[in-house]
């Protein structure tokens, strides 16, 4: 019975260990609703990477970039991780605000207001991957049009 008990708290140890170890194994990203409650609760710096479902090296960025180990550390300690698809049709609200793809029902592939508001650049039309760095006052500090490698984003971080 005692042997029996011993393997099951051992178990129980093991997969809480486990659990424990992969809470930081990826990035946590959340949306502007999200961010809009934790920017009042406390500021931080924030990242935020516009994409879409169509974007080959945004993909690339989230397979081969947003794994890796000390970006992921990097991210969850110092910022807060925004994701969003730049083609969303979803209204966002946020600063009191509301935000919405205005273009969607009359143009394919419209970009949404916040996208265009935030990795806009005059002279150049829209791309991605677009990633964009505001400090803790929600100030944009650096804007990224490319694919960023591991080593590229580790050193913007």
């Amino acid at each position: 019975m005692m042997k029996h008990l011993k393997i099951i708290l051992f178990f129980l140890l093991a997969s809480s260990i486990k659990t424990l170890a992969q809470k930081n194994d990826t990035i946590n990203w959340i949306n502007f609703e999200q961010l809009d409650d934790s920017l009042a609760i406390k500021p931080k710096k924030v990242i935020i990477s516009f994409y879409a479902d169509w974007c080959v090296y945004c993909k690339k960025m989230d397979r081969v970039v947003f794994t890796k180990p000390k970006i992921i550390e990097k991210i969850t300690k110092e910022y807060y991780a925004v994701k969003m698809n730049a083609e969303s049709k979803d209204s966002v609200y946020f600063d009191g605000t509301i935000f919405t793809n205005k273009g969607h029902l009359t143009s394919r592939n419209s970009i949404h207001e916040i996208p265009i508001l935030l990795a806009s650049r005059e002279g150049y039309p829209f791309s991605l991957p677009a990633i964009i760095f505001l400090d803790e006052n929600f100030k944009v500090r650096k804007r990224y049009f490319e694919y960023m490698s591991p080593k590229k984003l580790l050193s913007s971080l």
